[in-house]
Protein backbone atom coordinates (compact mmCIF):
# COMPACT_ATOMS: atom_id res chain seq x y z
CA UNK A 1 0.00 0.00 0.00
CA UNK A 2 1.19 3.28 -0.83
CA UNK A 3 0.31 7.26 -1.54
CA UNK A 4 -1.51 7.96 -4.30
CA UNK A 5 -0.76 11.09 -5.69
CA UNK A 6 -0.62 12.65 -8.90
CA UNK A 7 1.97 15.64 -8.13
CA UNK A 8 5.10 16.17 -5.83
CA UNK A 9 3.06 18.64 -4.02
CA UNK A 10 0.17 16.37 -3.43
CA UNK A 11 2.79 14.03 -2.64
CA UNK A 12 4.61 15.90 0.38
CA UNK A 13 1.21 17.29 1.15
CA UNK A 14 -0.04 13.77 1.87
CA UNK A 15 3.29 12.98 3.73
CA UNK A 16 3.10 15.71 6.56
CA UNK A 17 -1.08 14.39 6.94
CA UNK A 18 0.73 11.07 7.27
CA UNK A 19 3.71 11.87 9.51
CA UNK A 20 1.54 14.15 11.72
CA UNK A 21 -1.61 11.77 12.47
CA UNK A 22 1.19 9.36 13.20
CA UNK A 23 2.74 11.77 15.61
CA UNK A 24 -0.53 12.12 17.67
CA UNK A 25 -1.24 8.56 18.02
CA UNK A 26 2.28 8.17 19.13
CA UNK A 27 1.82 11.32 21.69
CA UNK A 28 -1.38 9.68 23.07
CA UNK A 29 0.20 6.14 23.47
CA UNK A 30 3.36 8.01 25.19
CA UNK A 31 1.03 10.04 27.33
CA UNK A 32 -1.16 6.56 28.37
CA UNK A 33 2.12 5.08 29.11
CA UNK A 34 3.48 8.11 31.29
CA UNK A 35 -0.01 7.86 32.91
CA UNK A 36 0.27 4.85 33.49
CA UNK A 37 -2.70 3.54 31.97
CA UNK A 38 -1.27 1.53 29.12
CA UNK A 39 -4.94 -0.23 28.56
CA UNK A 40 -5.58 3.43 26.65
CA UNK A 41 -2.74 2.94 24.35
CA UNK A 42 -4.00 -0.88 23.37
CA UNK A 43 -6.43 1.40 21.61
CA UNK A 44 -4.48 2.63 19.37
CA UNK A 45 -2.30 -0.05 18.59
CA UNK A 46 -3.90 -1.14 15.37
CA UNK A 47 -4.27 2.07 13.25
CA UNK A 48 -0.61 3.26 14.51
CA UNK A 49 0.67 -0.15 12.68
CA UNK A 50 -0.59 0.32 9.84
CA UNK A 51 0.12 4.38 9.48
CA UNK A 52 4.05 3.49 10.85
CA UNK A 53 4.13 0.91 8.37
CA UNK A 54 2.75 3.52 5.76
CA UNK A 55 5.08 5.16 6.90
CA UNK A 56 7.90 3.28 6.56
CA UNK A 57 7.00 2.21 3.09
CA UNK A 58 7.14 5.95 1.25
CA UNK A 59 9.98 6.95 3.62
CA UNK A 60 12.08 4.07 1.45
CA UNK A 61 10.51 5.05 -1.81
CA UNK A 62 11.52 8.81 -1.16
CA UNK A 63 15.03 7.53 -0.03
CA UNK A 64 15.10 5.66 -3.04
CA UNK A 65 13.50 8.09 -5.36
CA UNK A 66 13.91 11.71 -3.98
CA UNK A 67 12.03 12.87 -7.61
CA UNK A 68 9.23 12.19 -6.45
CA UNK A 69 9.25 15.15 -4.09
CA UNK A 70 12.10 17.23 -5.73
CA UNK A 71 9.81 19.48 -7.27
CA UNK A 72 7.18 20.14 -4.97
CA UNK A 73 7.32 23.88 -3.68
CA UNK A 74 9.98 24.85 -1.26
CA UNK A 75 7.66 25.69 1.66
CA UNK A 76 6.08 22.45 1.13
CA UNK A 77 9.29 20.73 1.60
CA UNK A 78 10.04 22.75 4.29
CA UNK A 79 7.00 21.69 6.54
CA UNK A 80 7.36 17.91 6.01
CA UNK A 81 11.37 18.63 7.71
CA UNK A 82 9.30 20.48 10.51
CA UNK A 83 6.73 17.42 10.48
CA UNK A 84 9.25 14.69 10.37
CA UNK A 85 10.99 16.54 13.55
CA UNK A 86 8.18 16.57 15.65
CA UNK A 87 7.80 12.97 14.58
CA UNK A 88 11.28 12.15 15.89
CA UNK A 89 10.48 13.96 19.00
CA UNK A 90 7.44 12.11 20.21
CA UNK A 91 9.30 8.72 19.16
CA UNK A 92 11.99 9.31 21.80
CA UNK A 93 9.05 10.91 24.02
CA UNK A 94 7.81 7.41 24.12
CA UNK A 95 10.67 5.52 24.05
CA UNK A 96 11.50 6.90 27.52
CA UNK A 97 7.35 6.41 28.41
CA UNK A 98 8.57 2.91 27.30
CA UNK A 99 11.44 2.08 29.30
CA UNK A 100 10.43 3.55 32.36
CA UNK A 101 6.75 1.50 31.80
CA UNK A 102 9.30 -1.64 31.38
CA UNK A 103 12.07 -0.61 34.02
CA UNK A 104 8.87 -1.15 36.97
CA UNK A 105 7.15 -4.17 35.27
CA UNK A 106 10.59 -6.03 35.51
CA UNK A 107 11.09 -4.36 39.19
CA UNK A 108 7.65 -5.61 40.15
CA UNK A 109 8.40 -9.16 39.00
CA UNK A 110 11.50 -9.02 40.87
CA UNK A 111 9.81 -8.57 43.96
CA UNK A 112 7.21 -10.61 43.44
CA UNK A 113 10.04 -13.06 42.90
CA UNK A 114 12.40 -12.38 46.07
CA UNK A 115 9.08 -11.91 48.14
CA UNK A 116 8.02 -16.11 46.28
CA UNK A 117 11.33 -17.39 47.19
CA UNK A 118 11.61 -15.78 50.83
CA UNK A 119 8.05 -17.64 51.50
CA UNK A 120 9.45 -20.91 50.21
CA UNK A 121 12.69 -20.81 52.57
CA UNK A 122 11.84 -20.72 55.92
CA UNK A 123 14.25 -21.24 59.63
CA UNK A 124 13.02 -24.34 61.49
CA UNK A 125 13.98 -24.15 64.94
CA UNK A 126 15.89 -22.04 67.03
CA UNK A 127 19.71 -21.68 67.95
CA UNK A 128 22.78 -22.40 66.43
CA UNK A 129 21.49 -25.81 65.09
CA UNK A 130 18.23 -24.67 63.25
CA UNK A 131 18.61 -25.35 59.59
CA UNK A 132 16.38 -23.75 56.83
CA UNK A 133 13.54 -25.91 55.75
CA UNK A 134 13.07 -25.63 51.81
CA UNK A 135 9.11 -26.02 50.76
CA UNK A 136 8.84 -27.71 47.96
CA UNK A 137 5.97 -26.43 46.13
CA UNK A 138 5.44 -25.48 42.48
CA UNK A 139 5.66 -22.16 41.43
CA UNK A 140 5.37 -19.73 38.01
CA UNK A 141 5.30 -16.98 37.39
CA UNK A 142 3.97 -15.87 33.97
CA UNK A 143 5.90 -13.39 31.64
CA UNK A 144 4.17 -11.57 28.43
CA UNK A 145 6.71 -12.30 25.73
CA UNK A 146 5.49 -9.57 23.95
CA UNK A 147 5.53 -6.81 26.47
Amino acid sequence: MALSADTAGEHVNQMIALTERLTQLIAEEAQAFESNRPQDAAALVEETSRLANLYRLESMRIRSNPDLIAPAPSEDRKRLVQATEAFDAVLARQGRALEAARAVTEGLVHAIANEVAAQRSRGIGYGPGAQAHIMNLATSITLNQRA
